[in-house]
């Protein structure tokens, strides 16, 4: 099979996708296919004919994740043609090559439909949801709008938006649930999420988070414990339990080895995880997600449950929570990047 492992592009998750097409790049590289490890952004240069028989890689110089704020612009600078466009050089000529292409992309411009819906145009397979799904479970302010429609349980939340000042001075005003999370509508990787524990606090966050995009959601902060559940052809997988060592499950505590104690399946009473599993599957089937996806969480000292968010292309990094979950049913890393390109490709069966 020929594969594009398609990762990169220009979002603030730019290093961890870097990451996670370094680790599917690796894992399907057992001389059974034809992979071309491809940076959605920076393309291509070279010859393009019989790419997929030279084995394109790279992945030998990426080993960690550097930042959670990488330097843009130094990337920008390395391209030789248009900047401003989004997809690089000969990416559509190599993906349209491929039978499929594995979707290594985090955050804006690679997990909120674009590219999705783009080979969609072009009759190209890809890995993953549709353009739609991916669309609206990247849009914080949507989700929340379509769980609370659903009687699925989210925190109690405003979005602000940078444009409208003397507004949010008066949404703000009535706003008095502290702790709460400042956080970017439409990010990840906990990049741009900031606590509060009071106005000031608040109004200092929300501007942080305006750096990165002009919509924020304020949400109320859940005390207690969380949770991630990946979601697999509409099942979900055993829940696990994430808790820092330091602080909350920010970018460092996501991507630092050794900064977070994960717990997979979590401690729970069986009823409870039960229905938290059967929430997960619910916001599946709400936000219209296909293949697979993740669901955060966070429960307080009650075991009552709140959905935070869906992650449609979740991250595939030695630290990260689906190929853990996976683990414990018996799935490696390798099968677990099989399966998710063999439920794609249902996808496209008529």
């Amino acid at each position: 099979m020929k594969i594009v492992v398609l990762a990169g592009g220009t979002s603030t998750e730019r290093d961890v996708s870097l990451v996670t097409g370094a680790m599917i790049y690796k894992a399907l590289n057992d001389g059974e296919n034809k992979l071309v490890l491809l940076d959605v952004y920076l393309g291509y240069e070279g010859e393009t004919e019989g790419i997929f028989d030279i084995q394109k890689d790279w992945s030998e110089n990426i080993s960690a994740i550097k930042s959670e704020n990488p330097d843009i612009n130094a990337v920008r600078a390395m391209r030789k043609d248009d900047p401003d466009c989004l997809v690089g050089p000969n990416v559509i000529n190599i993906c349209s090559q491929a039978d499929i292409v594995f979707m290594a992309l985090h955050g804006q411009n690679g997990e909120d439909g674009k590219i999705q819906a783009m080979f969609d145009l072009l009759n190209i397979k890809y890995t993953g949801t549709g353009y739609f799904s991916s669309a609206i479970a990247m849009d914080k302010a949507v989700s929340k709008q379509l769980f609370i429609n659903e009687n699925i349980p989210t925190p109690r939340g405003i979005t602000i938006n940078k444009k409208d000042k003397v507004l949010n001075k008066s949404i703000l005003k009535g706003w008095d649930v502290y702790p709460c999370i400042a956080k970017v509508n439409c990010g990840g990787s906990s990049v741009g999420v900031y606590r509060a524990d009071n106005l000031s606090e608040l109004e200092d966050a929300i501007k942080k988070a305006f750096e990165f995009e002009d919509t924020v959601i304020v949400e109320q902060f859940i005390e207690g414990r969380e949770f991630s559940i990946g979601v697999m052809e509409g099942k979900a997988l055993p829940i696990i339990e994430i808790a820092p060592k330091v602080g909350f499950y920010d970018y460092k505590n996501k991507y630092q080895s050794g900064s977070a104690i994960e717990t997979c399946p979590a401690q729970l009473p069986e009823q409870v995880t039960e229905d938290m599993q059967h929430c997960a599957e619910r916001v599946f089937r709400v936000l219209c997600l296909q293949t697979y996806a993740r669901m955060d969480f966070r429960m307080d000292k009650d075991y009552n449950f709140y959905c935070l968010e869906a992650n449609t292309l979740p991250g595939m990094t030695p630290t990260s929570l689906l190929p853990q979950e996976a683990a414990v049913l018996g799935i490696d890393f390798k099968a677990l990047c099989k399966r998710i390109i063999d439920i794609s490709i249902k996808k496209y069966e008529k």
